[in-house]
């Protein structure tokens, strides 16, 4: 009823402009009321001239406006629909033979003008009268926050536009701060730029700011570095846009706002897709995904449904993972995409074999594999139970069911690798290379290494310790690791897929890597503490299998470019079918109670540059220190594996 009641209202509104518009042409016309015979024509006129008006305005949709939210697209619409209604007018007066049928030409720009200012104007007043009467009270004015916007670009543009159209927005924006010095002494819906950030201490003075909100999308981590840095020195409080890729729509909200994170100090530029070719590869197919409750392998479940697959098979061995991720599939569906949530162990090849055979995926996205490389030092009958055979019983099962593709997720820590989490996923590599000789299916390896916030990573686990007073356990002070975001490092798997032949194996571009001892730093300061005054921070050993960099081979020699400047392809030598498969059969005789010297051995014998822990401590290298203290792995996890980095084995 209210609905009906506002088109009423407008078209009612309308009509009254519309009469006394075309009058009042008339009476500029012939300076004044027109004389008998014009008059005559006017009311003549009148009622079919409006008539038109109306329907017009109906057909460019004008009814359906709400008043409250008229703004410059809105405008351009009533402009365009007075000009058509004038664009008629003038049709009729040039093809119809009647005189009173037709309009005087300076009538119809003159009532044209009038009823595009009267229909917008009447609109845009009763959109002040709204606003007017939501302004907040004294009091919330009073307790508002005085903030500066930091980055005047589309993105500020979007929060100052929403600064605009919500009264209760609980801060009062003072202006931007930008560094482009062009736009100092300019404005944004009447926000002034003020400076550059590097002035805020003295604006933030000068203005009474007590926080600042970085509205720059996609800022690198450098970047927000700065800016949080010169605002904490100002004492201001800091929070954020989040990146494009959590919005929706591309639409921001100042409830979106949030605290500056790792993540975003951390934070690399924006990765650019071809989300067409990614579309058009997964649109309408038949998908699974291995250990799809995993952190990797959940986001791959949430940006692939997002590309409406046919059918999309949640394989998981965790029963509760399974359910949390298709729980939340379930709450957002998507029209013509059904989701199949499947129990399945990936060394169960019975079970892998049926649930190809019920579901026939077309593509398959392989992200089950153990991943913690302390835990697989310690158990490497299952690193190669499960990251070596479980990888070849679905690469098996894609053959015999005839899947077009298969995308193993592999690890930075197959480059000579010094663990056997690392030899293991370098194994997998080679019977991935050596069954794509030989079938029709297209199969690869994406490499990355650690991502940011997978479960039992670094960060979460650094977190816990300074929830816990700490002290935060810092393997070795020059330990690095290369970072990537989940949704980054997933998007990229997914474009490396579209440029696949069979039997690559991608690389993706990392970056800069990170002092872990510097990103321990960040967090405690996050937390609103200080390093070694408020949280110690304490130095326990590099662990079994650890690295104290981990290797990137971006030479030309040593990598092949693809169509997208974050993913590479290794030039690695075809392996030897034969002589893999000899290998293969050796690990397979392997129980989990087997010795761990001989499962050393064998893998060894498979993968020649894999160094163990034992081989360091012989030659003297790095060994561990305190290896059964349960740290932080800043290694990550694999299997939603933790970021990779470039290498080349």
């Amino acid at each position: 009823m209210k609905r009906i009641f506002s088109r009423t209202a407008q078209l009612a509104a309308d009509v009254v402009i519309m009469a006394t518009a075309f009058i009042m042409a008339y009476c500029l016309r012939f300076d004044g009321w027109p004389g008998a015979q014009a008059t005559k024509h006017m009311v003549f006129q009148l009622p079919y001239v409006v008539s038109m008006q109306v329907a017009v305005f109906w057909l460019f949709g004008i009814y359906a406006f709400i008043w409250r939210y008229v703004g410059a697209r809105e405008i351009k619409r009533f402009f365009l629909a007075a000009a058509m209604q004038a664009l008629v007018l003038l049709v009729l007066r040039l093809t119809m033979g009647h005189q009173y049928l037709r309009v005087p030409l300076s009538v119809i720009v003159i009532d044209f003008s009038l009823v595009f200012m009267g229909s917008a104007g009447i609109r845009f007043l009763r959109r002040l009268m709204l606003e007017r009467n939501l302004r907040p009270s004294a009091k919330v004015l009073r307790e508002r926050k005085k903030v500066f916007l930091v980055g005047a670009g589309q993105a500020g543009l979007l929060i100052a536009k929403e600064v605009a159209d919500r009264p209760d927005f609980p801060y009062e924006v003072v202006g931007f701060l930008d560094d482009d010095p062009m736009k100092h002494g300019g404005a944004i819906h009447g926000l002034s730029i003020l400076g550059s950030v590097d002035q805020v201490q003295d604006l933030a003075a000068a203005h009474g700011v007590s926080a600042a909100i970085i509205t720059i999308a996609n800022a690198r981590g450098g970047q927000i570095r700065r800016i949080r840095k010169l605002c904490q020195a100002a004492g201001l409080e800091t929070r954020i846009i989040p990146p494009l890729y959590e919005l929706v729509g591309g639409r921001i909200s100042f409830n979106q706002l949030r605290e500056v994170s790792i993540e975003d100090l951390l934070g690399r530029e924006s990765v650019d897709l071809d989300r067409r070719a990614i579309r058009d590869f997964i649109r309408g197919k038949r998908v699974m995904i291995t250990g799809a409750g995993g952190s990797i392998g959940s986001e791959l479940v949430r940006q692939i449904h997002q590309f409406d697959p046919a059918v999309l098979v949640l394989a998981e061995q965790a029963e509760n993972a399974l359910f949390l991720i298709h729980r939340e599939l379930v709450q957002t569906p998507r029209p013509g995409v059904k989701v199949v949530p499947v129990i399945v162990d990936v060394c169960d090849s019975r079970r892998v074999d049926n649930v190809f055979e019920v579901h026939k995926p077309q593509i398959v996205f392989h992200a089950a594999a153990h991943k913690h490389v302390p835990m697989m030092e310690m158990n490497p009958g299952e690193a190669v139970k499960n990251n070596i055979f479980g990888t070849k019983k679905v690469a098996d099962a894609c053959d015999r069911h005839a899947a077009e593709v298969m995308v193993m997720i592999s690890t930075d820590k197959a480059v000579n690798p010094t663990s056997v989490m690392g030899a293991s996923k370098r194994a997998a590599e080679l019977y991935i290379q050596t069954i794509s000789q030989r079938s029709a299916t297209k199969y690869m390896a994406v490499r990355f290494g650690n991502v940011l916030g997978s479960a039992g990573s670094v960060i979460p686990i650094f977190k816990d310790q300074i929830a816990h007073g700490g002290p935060v356990m810092v393997t070795h002070p020059d330990m690095k690791r290369y970072f990537m975001t989940i949704p980054e490092a997933v998007l990229l798997v997914m474009q490396s897929a579209t440029f696949g032949k069979g039997g690559e194996i991608f690389i993706l571009d990392m970056g800069e890597p990170v002092k872990i001892l510097d990103l321990a730093k960040e967090l405690v300061t996050l937390s609103g503490l200080r390093p070694y005054e408020d949280i110690d921070i304490v130095f326990t050993g590099i662990r079994p299998g650890e690295k104290l960099f981990e290797e990137l081979n971006t030479k030309e020699e040593l990598m092949s470019r693809t169509l997208h400047n974050k993913i590479f392809i290794g030039k690695f030598s075809t392996p030897d079918p034969d002589e893999v498969m000899a290998h293969l059969r050796r690990l397979d005789d392997i129980s989990a109670a087997e010795p761990r010297e001989e499962v050393l051995n064998r893998l060894k014998a498979m993968i020649p540059e894999f160094i163990s822990e034992e081989d360091r401590v012989e030659g003297g290298g790095p060994s561990s220190v305190n290896p059964g203290v349960p740290l932080s792995d800043p290694d990550g996890p694999l299997s939603d594996p933790e970021v990779s980095t470039l290498g080349n084995a």
